[in-house]
């Protein structure tokens, strides 16, 4: 059975004190985490050594890295590596999120080489993909996503592809409080495993765990996540707030 994961990306907040804190209160809700699911924080990278420590005795909970470069090592001032990574336990890395392909210019080509690396080391790359209010709006977001699936994961192995997770984030809905609704969620992300099936086969698209992402907080998770094809979220703004995420731990489908 696909995992079910609850991926909080703190993207660019909170002080070391705030976010030991805000560790501290999550894990300390003793939430029960069957070995079906997963929760993972993508923390900033100044707190991953803190936050790897602090998850490391707790069953099924990650830390990830909000980024990484295109290459193990050389003169690249101010990047980190997937070797960094490994060698401080981080088990997964975000490749992809909207804001890195809108601010920072990422291609799908250059991301294509990013998800290599990753697994290349055994991080668990977390693939963002999505669409723009201008693409949805002139009914293309199919074709965009799976432009995005095609040239950034389609030349891995079967194996490989398995070792991804991918999270859809329609654009329109992140950090403005609109939500694809739960149905627009599912048919997004059956369109993602139908192509993947295409490619790989069906136990191949059966096995990847697809996250919705997009303004999922504790009142929605429930039914946004309760959709066959939805296996969980990576959440924002509510991952900032300990018991929202909680109860959206608490959302995912046993």
């Amino acid at each position: 059975m696909r995992k079910q994961i609850a991926a909080a990306n703190w993207k660019m907040n909170l002080t070391i004190n705030e976010a030991e804190t805000l560790l501290y209160s999550i894990l300390d809700a003793n939430v029960e985490v069957s070995e079906n699911q997963k929760v993972v924080f993508a923390v900033p990278a100044p707190y991953l050594t803190l936050a790897a420590k602090k998850v490391a005795d707790n069953n099924n909970v990650f830390i990830a890295a909000q980024n990484i470069y295109s290459k193990k090592s050389g003169a690249f001032t101010g990047e980190v590596s997937v070797t960094m990574l490994k060698s401080i336990g981080v088990n997964y890395a975000v490749i992809g999120h909207s804001e890195r392909r809108e601010y920072f210019n990422e291609s799908n080509q250059f991301l294509r080489d990013k998800v290599k690396l990753c697994l290349e080391e055994s991080i668990v790359p977390i693939f963002c993909c999505g669409e723009a209010l201008p693409i949805r709006e002139v009914d293309q977001q199919n074709q965009f996503v799976q432009t995005q699936l095609e040239e950034s994961l389609f030349d891995l192995s079967a194996d490989e592809m398995q070792q991804v997770v991918i999270a859809y984030e329609p654009i329109w809905a992140i950090g403005t409080g609109k939500t694809a609704t739960s149905e627009q969620a599912q048919e997004m992300h059956a369109h993602i495993r139908s192509r993947l099936a295409h490619k790989y086969g069906d136990a191949v698209a059966n096995n990847v765990s697809i996250l919705y992402g997009g303004s999922v907080k504790a009142s929605n998770a429930k039914e946004i996540f309760g959709k066959p094809d939805v296996d969980g979220g990576l959440v924002g703004g509510a991952s900032l707030i300990a018991d929202e995420f909680v109860a959206i731990i608490k959302a995912l489908k046993s």
